[in-house]
């Protein structure tokens, strides 16, 4: 069998990325098919072995700048591929509008555009009027394109049951939920006072509220992940990116971990932090509600400011957490469980 993997970009690595390395792990001769690849960026580096696939894109200068104002060219990107040669193609869909690009094809969707459909991004990209009414041209022919790739789909798995219910919404398509794989290294470390956020230091995160909240009653915190764009924050403890054992280790110590998007499509790092026994505060909205039970994994809270931050913080240091049942919790989001329901799903579908 002819398997192909076609992803929107590699540049940085995050949790779509995490995805395309559990399913290149299953089909390792497969090759992936993407806009384009930033050399040396931490996602090609994740996928060194690999072979990749470019189009036409990548020979366009300044491409790794110009990728989001040209975004128009979004369909003649990916129409420049033909993908007609393989049994089998899995896309791996995120804001970049990447599917409907074979003759069978599993769309593994970590959720449609944000963009495209109204929900806040990492960047405020339509700050001025002149962006906006481009924003408003270019997303109205998108959308439609969008809907119609949507619907040349064999299968569509989503990443959550609150991304299920977006496909539902914008493409009237019905969706199979199979959670995103997530894995830690095993470190050995005892507690300590902090609590922590792993995040790329953009917007829409509630990283400005938290350092405020930190402030104001009187915890310590402690960031870690790149800044895009961010200027030096003084306040609390930046760490900038760090490996995957220095994470698990700043996980396992945290007193507790904060996640605190809004409207986040799944979230994978509460459940990296549950599987290093550390238990989780969460703004109680989009895919937090379904990795974090409140009162026995975590803490959700609801009302989205410092003073609720605050509130969440007082009722989450009166509660105590098993460790271990943080950790059984969190083994049903492993990469075993991802990888077993991905080849179920695929033998299922060829038949």
């Amino acid at each position: 069998m002819r398997v192909a993997l076609v992803h929107d970009y590699l540049n940085e690595y995050g949790g779509a990325e995490r995805v395309l390395e559990a399913l290149a792990e299953m089909w390792p001769e497969a090759p992936i098919y993407t806009a384009f690849a930033v050399p040396n960026s931490s996602a090609v580096k994740a996928f060194g072995g690999k072979k990749i696939i470019t189009s036409w894109f990548q020979n366009i200068p300044l491409y790794n700048k110009l990728y989001s104002p040209l975004r128009f060219f979004i369909p003649w990107i990916w129409e420049s591929f033909n993908l007609s040669e393989y049994d089998l193609v899995i896309t791996s869909a995120s804001w970049y509008i990447t599917k409907g690009l074979g003759k069978k094809e599993i769309c593994y969707c970590h959720t449609p555009p944000r963009w495209l459909y109204g929900y806040e991004t990492s960047i405020a990209w339509k700050k001025y009027w002149p962006v906006r009414i481009y924003a408003t041209i270019v997303g109205h022919f998108l959308r439609m394109y969008d809907f119609s790739q949507a619907q040349k789909v064999g299968v569509f798995v989503a990443n959550s049951k609150n991304v299920a219910e977006r496909i539902k919404k914008f493409y009237r398509r019905d969706a199979i939920v199979i959670y995103p794989p997530v894995e830690m290294p095993r470190v050995t470390a005892k507690k300590e006072g902090y609590y922590l956020i792993v995040s790329r230091l953009v917007g829409g995160k509630g990283i400005e509220m938290a350092i405020v909240a930190a402030k104001k009653y009187g915890f310590k915190l402690k960031i870690a992940g790149e800044f895009a764009g961010w200027k030096k924050i003084k306040e609390v403890e930046t760490l900038g990116r760090v490996t995957e054992e220095e994470k698990a280790k700043l996980m396992t110590e945290a007193k507790g971990f904060l996640v605190l998007e809004r409207d986040v499509d799944f979230g994978i790092t509460p459940v990296e932090a549950q599987m290093c026994g550390t238990p989780v505060i969460a703004f109680n909205g989009g895919g937090y509600r379904e990795s974090v039970i409140d009162g026995k994994t975590g803490v959700l809270f609801d009302d989205y400011s410092v003073e609720g931050l605050g509130e969440a913080i007082k009722r989450f240091e009166n509660l105590k957490f098993d460790a271990r049942n943080l950790k059984r919790h969190a083994q049903k989001f492993s990469k075993k469980v991802f990888q077993d329901k991905m080849k179920k799903l695929c033998q299922s579908y060829l038949k």
